[in-house]
Order: structure tokens, then sequence, then C-alpha cells
């Protein structure tokens, strides 16, 4: 497959052509996770504060196991845009075997942790009990979800985005057939409740795993997934890493951010906590547009920048962001238009909705700006460049945020901590800018 079109195609539906097939994407990734909250919600309101307790960790481990395969994804694209064919395969195949360490190594971890990590959050026995029997369920499928996400960014990094995007919807489709038949126990299915849920979705995992294998038996990628690229290489496992390692910082810090978060929110109520996991879900979905052209783009940006096009570099900066910023201009309007249906999807106390709606209101005013910090961050990825990516996130999710939300919660309660969230999208912009400027052109 030649994938010169990487660097000849008109910059606007390049960027079009790679990123609304990830769009679709993450659309189906992130609705995994609705589904999962909106039959859930359908059990008890304690079943859905379990799930929002679950959750940080739970994004901990796609964190991991995400942001490795961005490194990989990276360093293929790299390599491809650059020539060098061996490296790429090296990277795909070694990359593959990594990842699927890692999420050996989640499963065990994070299984071990959780009782003591759910009782630092809740002393409610019944709601720990919900929590555990999903996660200890759901995290078996860890090692699944690794090798999955390396399959994902091994076909978009070669400019395969359809064969993605069809993948993950067979997951999808399993997953929301087989939520309401495992939960509430329909047909032959037993009713296992909170953890049929967790079920349900490693099925879909599972098969978008399978989809990936046939799609690439069918239609083999110009790489090599070979057992003598096995043994790592330093300079290319470095590349990797370097990605890797700052991505998943990324995503995993939101996990941090809810942890702190909900120890401070449960001191002002216990509903609270679960208005921040509520918001996280929609946050998901809000974001999951621009989320997708991100993806789009760092094949694009790392190619060129392997190619040397540096001035097709900065197109498709200019064009991403425009690109976002409009897309987050809707997800604003929507939050303004309709939050209690939103809200609503999750939860039928009308304390709850009337909470999160004033929440919504509040952080939806930083929505448009984030678009440049998410930007530059996607961006710098693209080219390889990982520890500016991560001051980035860092600003974002911990350096600026939780000093903001202690403060402003001491003058303004809840309010603040809800108003502490645009605040810091406000601050990062400028500064991500500054930071994706400064580095665009440096030598990783």
């Amino acid at each position: 497959m030649e994938q010169s079109f990487m660097k000849e195609k008109k910059i606007l539906p390049l960027v079009l052509s790679m990123s609304m097939p990830m769009v679709v994407s993450m659309a189906v990734n992130s609705l995994y996770n609705i589904v999962d909250s909106y039959f859930v919600a359908k059990l008890s309101e304690d079943a859905m504060t379990a799930l929002a307790l679950v959750y940080p960790v739970q994004n901990m481990i796609n964190a991991i196991a995400i942001g490795f395969a961005i490194g990989i994804n990276a360093s293929v694209a790299f390599y491809l845009g650059a020539g060098d064919q061996e490296r790429a395969d090296k990277a795909a195949t070694q990359g593959l075997v990594l990842n699927f360490l890692h999420g050996v190594v989640l499963m065990v971890l994070c299984i071990a942790v959780m009782p003591a990590f759910l009782r630092m959050f809740s002393s409610d026995e019944a709601v720990i009990k919900m929590a555990l029997e999903y996660s200890n369920r759901a995290f078996l499928f860890s090692a699944v979800i690794a090798l999955t996400l390396v399959y994902e960014k091994v076909f978009q990094a070669v400019g395969k985005m359809k064969i993605s995007m069809f993948s993950m919807m067979c997951g999808f489709a399993a997953n929301i057939l087989l939520d309401p038949l495992m939960i509430f126990g329909i047909g032959f299915f037993p009713a296992m409740g909170i953890a049929g849920a967790a079920y349900a979705t490693g099925i879909g995992q599972v098969l978008t795993l399978a989809v990936y294998l046939i799609c690439g038996r069918l239609d083999p990628l110009p790489l090599k997934i070979e057992r003598k690229y096995v043994r790592p290489e330093r300079d290319v496992a470095a590349r990797m890493y370097s990605v890797g390692v700052s991505a998943t910082v990324t995503l995993a810090l939101p996990s941090l951010l809810i942890s702190v978060l909900n120890g401070l929110l449960a001191g002002f109520s216990e509903k609270y906590v679960l208005v921040l996991g509520v918001y996280y879900k929609l946050q998901t979905f809000i974001y999951l547009t621009a989320n997708g052209i991100i993806q789009g783009i760092r094949p694009l940006m790392g190619y060129n920048y392997g190619a040397g096009e540096k001035e097709r570099v900065k197109q498709i900066f200019k064009t991403t962001l425009a690109l976002t910023m409009g897309v987050m201009t809707v997800g604003t309007a929507l939050s303004w238009l309709i939050p209690g249906k939103l809200i609503g999807l999750f939860t039928s106390n009308p304390q709850t909705v009337e909470s999160g709606v004033t929440a919504l209101h509040i952080i939806s005013s930083g929505f448009v700006v984030s678009a440049v910090s998410v930007t530059c961050c996607g961006a710098l990825e693209g080219l390889g460049k990982g520890r500016p990516s991560l001051y980035i996130s860092l600003l974002r999710y911990v350096a600026v945020i939780i000093p903001a939300a202690f403060l402003l919660s001491w003058f303004m309660g809840v309010k603040g901590v809800w108003c502490a969230f645009s605040f810091t999208e406000f601050v990062t912009a400028g500064l991500a800018y500054f930071i994706y400027r400064r580095n665009e052109n440096t030598e990783t």
C-alpha cells in the first residue's frame, strides 16, 4: 500500500478523510461506557455510583494501553514517512508484544488494589460490592484491550481508517445487544446485574480484536509483524515510549483529577460525586468528534514530519484547530439547549439532574477554548514530541485545576469546583499554544 497520499492530497480533504472514520470510531468507543451506564442506571442509582467509582481505575487501564498504542502509531507513521520500512516493521511488532505485557500486568495489579481503592471514597458496602462485581470482571479483559488498541493504531498509521471504524462498530454492536440480555436476564441468559455489563463489554472487545485479525489476513498491512523483530531495539523502543509515556500520562491524568475531586466533592455530598461521574460520561461523548479529528491527524503529522514536509505540518495544524473549535462550539450549544436531557440519560433523581445541569452550564463555558490545548497536545504527539505534550496535560489536569478547585470551593462552595474547569481551560490555552510554537520545529 502506498502512503504518499499523506503528503500529496489537499489538506482539508485529507484531514477530513482521515478524521471522519475516527470520529465514528470515537463515538462507538465512548458509547461503550455510555451504554453500560444507561442500562446499569436502570438497576439503581447505587449501581450508577459504583460505575462512577470504578471509572478512574478503568480509565487508567485504558490510558496506559491507548497511550503506548499512540506511541506505536506515531513511530510507525514517522518511519514510513522517512522511508525506513524495517524500523516501521519493528515498531509494529515490538509494540504489539510490549502492550500485551502491559495489559497482563495491569489486570493483576488493578484487581488486587481495587477493594482498598474503593474504600477510600465510599463507606457504603452495597456500593463497594457492586463496584467489585463490575471491576473484577471488566479488568479480566485488559490484555485483550491492549492488543486491540495496538491493531487500531497500526491500521490508522497506514491510513486504513475505515477498517478501524468497522472493527469498533462490530464490537459495539455486540455490546449493545448483550448489555440488556446479560444485565436483566432476557431469554436463556441469566440475570447477572452489573456483572453482566462487564461481560458484555469484554465480549465486544474480543470481537473487535477478532475483526482486526481477520481484516489483516484478508487485506494485509504494508507492515510485517514477525518473530524476528520481537527483540526490542533501543532507538525504536525509545521513540515509542517517549510518545507513549506522555500520551499515557495525559490520558491517565483525568483519573487522578477525578479521584481528587471526588474526595473534595464528597465533603459536600456524595450526590456531587455522582454528578461528576455523569459529567465525565457526557464529556467523553461531547469531546469525541474533536478527539476523533486528533486521532486522524496524528499519522498525518508524523508522516509529513518524517518526510520533511514542514509547511504541510503547519497547514494540518491550522486546519485541525479550526475544525476542533467548530466542534466544541456545537458541544457548548448542546450543553445549554438540552442539558436536562443529557444528564437525565444517567439518573432520574430530580435533584441530581438539577445539580448536573448547573455543573454542565458552568463547565461548558470553557469548551471552545479547550480546543487549543487538545489540538496542541495531539499535534505534538504526532510529531513524536512527548515531553512538551505532557507539559500541556500537566497544566490542564493538575497544576492549574486542582489548586483552583480547592481555592474556589472555599469561596463558592460546589459551584467553585465547576468554575475551576472553565478557568483552567482559559489559562492553559495560551500556555499550550506557546509550548507548541516553541517545539514544532525542534528535533526529537
